[in-house]
């Protein structure tokens, strides 16, 4: 161990042990999966992100070792620890460059957002030196001046390769394209058994993962906009998703980037109109239901049919307004007499 701690002082690694793990030190071969808590601070003890807080939900962060994760020196530190240990690691400037990078990441998956939402179009080191927001002040300042970071790590589990089923984000982009249209079908039957929050998460997956793919690629090139196309049925059944869940606003903001794109998309401007309907938009929705019309006219019945319901609720709803405020100017209402008991 001494031996060990001594090798990291040299990389500028200085490792403090909290609580021993059990058992032996594992081999660690490439193709592990650890799986472990951290916490990471500035070193005068400011906390920047916590897995057992991070989106107000407690959820470990996972690694496959050998796959070249962007913050390489998690997978160092791990490997000198035993499953169940609990260490700190403190680390020079030079292994933590790309944490703002890495951090504005995790943040946007616990958001339930596009891991590489906001990042632009280059390698991390382009991005350091880009002075382009990553959305986050703490991450910006921590980008601006980098600096030593405490990585507080609890290492949970310890796999060996084989022992499970790899994650999406740890696949080669081929096992990627063959795995998406497995997860449409399982999005698809999840819905079709009324498990609306289990298939949001796996159309979510999907995209994210077709995303990330498309990020290689320069946009309206024949690769990128065939992921696109494969990127737009997920994203409508998505929407369709959130509609039920009543994330109305979510809905108009990915269909406008459909029809956008697409402008004889149907489906698009349907939801969109629907959505539009749910929050009282009543030109918006109306438009679009129009454009709907005009694209399909086969759909004209069910067309009417979402009229006659918003055209309904819109009267309800002034009818209760009405009668809300029927007496707020009406001077001659006899006033309410106080009584004392």
């Amino acid at each position: 161990m001494e031996e060990e701690a001594r090798k990291l002082l040299e990389e500028g690694i200085v490792k403090k042990l909290i609580s021993p793990g059990k058992g032996e030190l594992s081999t660690f071969p490439n193709g592990t999966k650890v799986v472990f808590h951290y916490r990471t601070s500035l070193c005068d003890g400011k906390v920047l992100d916590d897995s057992r807080t991070m989106g107000g939900r407690s959820k470990p962060m996972e690694l496959i070792l050998g796959k070249k994760f962007k913050l390489a020196v998690w997978e160092r530190v791990v490997i000198t620890m035993k499953q169940g240990e609990v260490a700190e690691f403190t680390c020079d400037n030079k292994h933590t460059a790309l944490y703002p990078l890495v951090s504005q990441s995790l943040r946007n998956i616990s958001a339930g957002k596009d891991p590489l939402e906001g990042q632009r179009h280059c390698c991390g080191i382009a991005q350091i030196h880009s002075h382009h927001s990553l959305g986050h002040k703490d991450l910006d300042q921590l980008q601006a001046t980098q600096q030593p970071l405490v990585f507080s790590i609890e290492l949970l589990e310890v796999l060996t390769p084989g022992s499970f089923q790899l994650d999406v984000w740890a696949m080669t982009d081929e096992e990627k394209l063959e795995l998406v249209p497995q997860i449409h079908e399982e999005g698809n039957m999840l819905f079709k058994k009324g498990q609306i929050k289990e298939a949001t998460e796996k159309y979510y997956n999907g995209i994210a993962c077709l995303k990330n793919l498309q990020m290689k690629e320069h946009p309206g090139d024949e690769l990128w906009v065939k992921l696109d196309h494969m990127i737009t049925p997920l994203l409508l059944n998505y929407c369709q998703c959130k509609l039920l869940q009543g994330q109305y606003y979510e809905v108009i903001e990915h269909c406008t980037s459909i029809v956008f794109k697409y402008e004889d998309n149907v489906k698009a401007f349907y939801k969109r109109a629907k959505a539009h309907a749910a929050v009282w938009n009543e030109t918006e929705a109306r438009a679009d239901f129009d454009k709907v019309l005009e694209l399909d006219p086969a759909l004209g019945p069910s067309i009417a049919k979402e009229l006659k319901t918003m055209e309904e609720k819109i009267r309800t709803k002034e009818k209760e307004e009405k009668g809300r405020y029927k007496d707020l100017f009406n001077y001659n209402a006899t006033p309410a007499t106080a009584t004392t008991g």
